[in-house]
């Protein structure tokens, strides 16, 4: 069965990812268990502003080995295919040097031993080497496909250094990998010197940091082109929130229409008490009109899909891939009998009392085929728990041991715990696994798996 899985992404996010086929199908169910004293709630957080402002899905042509963007063997030259082709098939390749190149990163700095570290890095960096020899291969004598090459090859060349740059700062440290580390720091500013020989960055925007990392964030965009995929983002109960507005609105309007014939009728004369009794319903309407429209309109949502994602080639144009989402708070008696199942699994002292949210994404390739090369393509989902943490307490303590005849004091931070459960719908069957991240007000400590994946 396909596998997805789940990773911390910055300091306070994570990220699942997962591949899909040609009109393909899955589904995907995350249960959110926030402990109580979190403060999360409908009142503090509202599902609409979380997903607008903190899950980001991004949709992109994917290929588990780097050669598969060559679809021609080689890259394609002047001669042949059109300048479209060209930046394509470039685009494609760029972008796979990047997201292997960020991914194998990670697992590198995983490595705290320096024997395991350095030999891994420095298998890396000679297949990065590899790699930007074929990219620098064939330079195009055309002014406007030169561009496009002067393009992708300054922000792989700058990303590449940086990228090795911070492996070393915060890779382990080892007078016995002298050797190593001079290479790879070697490594580093050859990419440097062969960005100042081709002339890709003015002396200015060298001199100032934010200028030339805005520059290379532009760059990365622009090699981002025809790669991943266009979203947009639909509302889908526009009309029927419209609909539910204007009934409440008609329906208060008729009431309070049929409370001041009747006053007219009591009172013959205009005085200060009809002035007054008027002023009293019409505040009552004004008061009453948004809580009833916000609670009819809760009740008739709940379980609605609220969203959906359309994602477009940038060249073709073409519909790839429709995401319907849904975001809501729910109670127990809500959960699927496996979710709430396994979530009574836990210890007894981690019982407490806790806030449901549920997360729905429903997937559905459209696209019957792909660009040649490519069979997969591959979805992220990222989710920033900044809003989350708000409310936490500092966390501050102190926790204190007897040594002998001296007491010491440690400083200690106060972590909280999210139950996540993942149920994971294929054509092959499903999945669910449950998933403990611990946090506090600044990053995510951990995020574990608890047991293995569960299949139904």
């Amino acid at each position: 069965m396909k596998k997805i899985t789940l990773n911390q992404d910055e300091n306070l996010s994570f990220s699942l990812s997962y591949q899909m086929l040609p009109q393909e199908h899955q589904r995907i169910d995350l249960y959110f268990s926030l402990p109580v004293e979190m403060g999360i709630n409908p009142s503090t957080l509202n599902e609409e502003d979380y997903f607008y402002s903190n899950i980001k899905c991004y949709s992109a042509y994917y290929a588990d080995e780097l050669h598969l963007p060559l679809v021609r063997s080689r890259f394609i030259s002047q001669t042949k295919g059109e300048q479209s082709d060209y930046r394509l098939n470039l685009n494609l390749y760029s972008y796979q040097i990047k997201i292997a190149l960020d991914a194998d990163i990670k697992q590198t700095l995983k490595l705290k031993e320096a024997e395991e570290f350095y030999p891994a890095a420095l298998e890396l960096a000679e297949q990065i080497t590899s790699l930007t020899k074929k990219l620098r291969r064939y330079t195009p004598p055309d002014n406007k496909l030169k561009s496009f090459f002067e393009n992708a090859d300054n922000y792989l060349s700058w990303h590449i250094e940086q990228s090795f740059l911070k492996l070393l700062n915060k890779g382990p440290k080892s007078s016995d990998f002298t050797v190593e580390r001079d290479f790879l720091l070697s490594f580093c500013r050859d990419e440097n010197n062969y960005r100042v020989e081709n002339q890709y960055n003015s002396q200015v925007t060298l001199d100032d940091p934010n200028r030339i990392t805005n520059k290379m964030r532009l760059l990365q965009r622009l090699i981002e082109y025809g790669v991943v995929f266009k979203k947009q983002t639909r509302y889908l109960n526009v009309n029927l929130k419209r609909l539910v507005r204007g009934v409440v609105t008609a329906v208060i309007m008729a009431f309070v229409m049929l409370l001041v014939l009747n006053a007219r009728s009591n009172y013959t004369e205009v005085t200060i008490a009809l002035i007054a009794f008027l002023g009293v319903i019409y505040g009552l309407r004004e008061t009453f009109k948004e809580d009833l429209t916000n609670l009819i309109w809760r009740k008739i949502q709940k379980g609605r899909p609220k969203w959906q994602h359309l994602f477009t080639h940038s060249v073709s144009k073409k519909r790839i891939l429709s995401k319907i989402l849904w975001l809501e708070y729910i109670k127990s008696k809500d959960l699927p009998k496996a979710v709430n199942e396994l979530l009574q699994q836990r210890r007894q002292q981690n019982k407490q009392a806790a806030r449901l949210i549920h997360f729905r994404c429903d997937n559905k390739v459209l696209a019957k085929e792909f660009l040649p090369g490519y069979d997969e393509i591959q979805q992220r989902i990222t989710f920033n728990l900044t809003p989350f943490v708000r409310f936490l307490k500092k966390g501050a303590g102190r926790l204190y041991s007897l040594e002998g005849q001296k007491i010491s004091g440690q400083a200690v931070e106060r972590r909280y715990q999210i139950n996540l459960i993942l149920h994971h719908l294929t054509k092959e069957g499903e999945k669910l696994q449950r998933f403990k991240i611990t946090l506090n007000r600044s990053e995510i400590v951990n995020i574990e798996a608890m047991g293995e994946v569960k299949d139904l």
